[in-house]
């Protein structure tokens, strides 16, 4: 049992040629940054900054945010080095088949569609809580939710998974188009949260920078939410100080994991050897900027203090406790043109990794195939919107949002180590975009999203455990009896066999003369 067989890059490259299963290479230099913008920049930025000030690192969360952009930063590197040499759909599940075997790159490419599906999933929801939000501050009062009998039914994320999962079938070209639009207003909108915020900002309120540490105990965090490193060490639970501007960088990356998804498009831009680096890091740096001056109002507007006192603070929250009521009907409106575009991306990003397990056997051959009009895997795509539908509109699904970071940071560890196994294998190849410094940035970016990693919640680490468990029995069970490397592996040794006692049995017995 060959469970470390590799797919060389050619491989890869030609099966993204196969009739029927290939898709067309529309987009620039400019899609690629605003989809990267669009998927980082969503309701997120009104309020993962506010919640991490709040319970985890105070006034430090902007060091926090800091953090955890350069860690994506390094680990995007990697991600543009890999993309340029091997540039088809997959992404990280394709780059880890190419360096470190088929076991592996299974389970990257599961902890993918787990970090997409979740991702996608929870935002829809939030979208439709967020539209009952903002019809109510315009005064009409629709519910987000409808009783069932004894299912609850959230009818916003349904809507607006249809709706993208149409246009993200009628083409790659018209949902970027779209995206871009809806990306510039939510920029602007935004832009004009952080300017009004500033008005209220008093310097005192960012002092103490970094607040002293304090047991967890005391702000009444349960075991459950301590950071997993804590919990294997034995330390005593504690927010502030140190460890909490830590915890928060783990838990603000949430904000930068758009960039991973931009990657699965490689496939489908132009020129992609310039356009992929190019697009993938002026995203990056856009919004960067972005969230350090929402985390600046939002900490500067009031004290974190009175944020932790909140039970969901938020920028709108800085807003009403300064009086300024009228923000909340701008940051509701920005709240769901953001979570729009982000919605959209990611349901992209879904259907490409699963189409790339898909030709390779990994996942039913049968998702792969793309229609003969606009080279989209359509039929791949209805079924993903189908699955994020179901899941945002009747489970509980936000309860494992942390969920995603994980699964984005385990594909960043194995992104940056097989950079080292992709240069030491295939010292020949010369992608356009190289990391720099040899190996050291590579194994700084997994040295980090390892330590991010351990610092995420103890309750994330076992559903993850249950999540993996999950995708190696559904890989021994289906996976690997039905990888095409495998079987055509298994072909050529048969093959070789077979030449061998034809051979011998070709062979005309020698005699000695009488």
């Amino acid at each position: 049992m060959n469970l470390l067989r590799t797919k060389s890059i050619e491989r890869s490259i030609a099966d993204a040629d196969e009739p029927g299963r290939t898709l067309k290479r529309t987009l620039s230099t400019w899609d690629l940054m605003i989809m990267g913008i669009a998927v980082a920049v969503g309701a997120g930025i009104f309020s993962v900054g506010a919640k991490a000030a709040a319970f985890n690192a105070g006034p430090a969360v902007t060091i926090s945010f800091v953090l955890a952009a350069v860690t994506c930063a390094l680990a995007i590197m990697c991600y543009a080095e890999f993309a340029t040499a091997i540039p088809v759909a997959g992404s990280a599940y394709v780059f880890t088949y190419a360096t470190m075997g088929e076991l592996l790159a299974w389970i990257i490419g599961w902890n993918l569609v787990l970090e997409l599906l979740m991702a996608a999933a929870v935002i829809a929801k939030y979208w439709g809580v967020y539209l009952s939000d903002f019809l109510q501050a315009v005064n009409v009062n629709i519910p987000a939710e409808i009783a069932l009998g004894p299912v609850t039914m959230y009818w916003g994320p349904l809507i607006v998974v249809a709706v993208f999962t149409t246009v993200l079938v009628l083409g790659t070209k018209l949902s970027a188009r779209i995206n871009n639009v809806f990306t510039i207003i939510k920029i602007a909108i935004v832009l004009f949260v952080i300017v009004a915020g500033f008005f209220f900002v008093k310097a005192q309120n960012y002092v103490p920078f970094i607040p002293a540490s304090q047991p967890a105990d005391d702000t009444g965090v349960s075991w459950t939410v301590q950071p997993f490193l804590s919990f294997l060490s034995g330390a005593n639970p504690s927010v502030y100080g140190f460890s909490g501007l830590i915890s928060g960088a783990a838990l603000v990356f949430f904000a930068f994991i758009g960039f991973d998804v931009v990657a699965t498009s490689a496939e489908e831009v132009k020129n992609p050897k310039k356009t992929l680096p190019r697009g993938i890091f002026a995203g990056l740096a856009v919004v960067t900027v972005l969230y350090i001056l929402v985390t600046l109002a939002v900490t500067g507007m009031v004290p974190y203090t009175e944020l932790a006192q909140q039970k969901d603070p938020s920028l709108a929250t800085a807003f009403h406790l300064v009086g300024a009521d009228w923000a909340v009907v701008v940051i509701s409106l920005g709240s769901l043109i953001g979570l729009t575009t982000v919605i959209m991306v990611l349901l992209m990003g879904l259907a490409r990794v699963t189409m790339a397990m898909s030709r390779d056997g990994l996942l039913p051959r049968s998702l792969s195939k793309t229609s003969d009009k606009r080279s989209t895997p359509a039929r791949l795509q209805i079924i993903c919107g189908v699955v994020v539908a179901v899941v945002a509109g009747f489970t509980p699904v936000e309860l494992l949002g942390e969920m995603i970071n994980i699964g984005t940071l385990s594909a960043f560890v194995m992104v940056s180590v097989g950079i080292l196994v992709l240069r030491r294998k295939r010292p020949d190849l010369k992608p356009a975009f190289k990391v720099p410094f040899g190996p050291v940035i590579p194994v700084l970016s997994a040295a980090l999203c390892l330590y991010l990693m351990f610092n995420l919640a103890t309750l994330t680490w076992l559903f993850f455990a249950i999540w993996l468990a999950v995708g190696l029995a559904f890989y021994f069970a289906y996976g690997y009896r039905n990888s095409r490397l495998r079987k055509e592996e298994a072909a050529e040794k048969a093959g070789a066999a077979d030449s061998a006692a034809t051979a011998s049995e070709q062979q005309v017995p020698e005699f000695d003369a009488v």
